[in-house]
């Protein structure tokens, strides 16, 4: 797959999502397979790129390249200069966030609020365009509302336009992350448009990978939620659509080096205090599904010093190698599931409630 210039290694796209694609997080998943990867999204306005969540945002150091920016916002001279300003401080790629659902974007009429003004959106994506001479990509959704998708129409106009690539979810914005994708609706972006089309939403397994292939034609994949606690399912798709063959799950020795690892990371870049509060998010997601998750999480998330937390991972992940050589999921897809049905709520409600979770998702 290509963006503008850049040949990715493959298809397979860490999604840009708030809280969770901090550089540590990116690199590992560039590490365990994945083809490229997109910052957290970053506000347009210039009052904020002094900030720290800004600033973290902003650091790229030691990533490979393309280095890609989302930006997000609803005034196109802001966005022009926002796409600037990323392009001097190192970004090879900028992407328009046109498909963030959350209340607090939206209520600024950035975000999937943008589909909703198809002259603005124009206005916003020629702007980006003409600002800079790296490839600008765009994320969307299939529109406002289940009554009003304009995903084929918006899809043609940022090719006019000079888009280098589309990321598509496949739901609308009053959907959010609820019910069914519309891998129909990518389908027919896919065949309404010459320019790169990736398919985003619900690819949570090997097989669901090459069954949305199959169904949207895509040139990619875009994968969210589906990586958290599980970066390594980049590895695994990419060898099944390669091989047709499954990996095993990682073995409890693997997991326990790459956790631990990402947790240095995180700690470096963050800084201890911050850091090993907002590791307790990935920390969950990594055993939300393995034996004696429960405990682990309420142990580590009363840990107050970062060697503590380090050590009650390492303790737990012994335990786990004495019961298995590798990962045991105590929960799995329901047998049957169909790939156009298989609905997302109980995965929503899951994070919802759940206290380790930190900040929203961007789309």
């Amino acid at each position: 797959m290509r963006i503008g210039p850049y040949v990715l290694p493959n298809g397979l796209i860490v999604a840009p999502m708030a809280g969770v694609t901090d550089r540590p997080f990116r690199q590992l998943c560039r590490r365990l397979g994945a083809g490229y990867a997109i910052s957290e999204m970053v506000g347009a306005d210039p009052r904020l790129r002094n900030t720290y969540k800004s600033q973290q945002r902003l650091d790229h150091r030691g990533e490979a390249a393309p280095i890609a920016v989302q930006i997000a916002g609803a005034d196109p001279r802001m966005l022009a200069d926002a796409a600037r300003y990323n392009v001097d401080h190192g970004a090879q790629v900028i992407d328009i966030n046109m498909g963030c659902p959350a209340k607090k974007v939206c209520n600024a009429a950035a975000g999937s609020a943008l589909l909703s003004n198809q002259p603005l959106a124009a206005s916003i994506v020629a702007a980006v365009v003409a600002a800079v001479e790296v490839p600008v990509t765009l994320k969307i959704r299939t529109g406002p509302s289940p009554e009003t998708r304009n995903a084929v129409a918006i899809a043609r106009m940022a090719e006019d336009t000079g888009i280098a690539a589309l990321a598509v979810h496949g739901r609308t914005r009053a959907c959010a992350f609820v019910g069914a994708v519309e891998y129909d609706t990518i389908r027919a972006v896919k065949d309404a448009i010459a320019i790169p089309v990736i398919a985003n939403g619900d690819i949570e397994s090997p097989q669901r990978a090459r069954e949305v292939l199959a169904l949207t034609g895509a040139d990619g994949l875009m994968i969210g939620r589906a990586a958290q606690g599980r970066p390594w399912i980049f590895r695994e798709i990419d060898h099944f659509l390669e091989t047709g063959e499954e990996l095993p799950p990682p073995t409890v020795a693997e997991a326990r080096a790459l956790i631990l690892a990402h947790l240095a990371d995180h700690y470096a870049f963050h800084g201890e205090e911050i850091g090993m509060r907002t590791a307790r998010k990935h920390l969950g997601w990594y055993t939300e599904s393995l034996s004696g998750g429960a405990d682990f999480r309420r142990e580590v998330n009363a840990a107050l010093t970062t060697a503590t937390q380090i050590a009650i991972v390492a303790s737990y992940f012994d335990r786990l190698a004495a019961e298995s050589d590798r990962l045991v999921y105590e929960t799995r897809r329901p047998e049957g599931a169909d790939v156009r049905s298989l609905q997302t709520a109980g995965h929503a409600a899951t994070r919802k409630s759940a206290p380790w979770v930190g900040e929203a998702l961007a789309a």
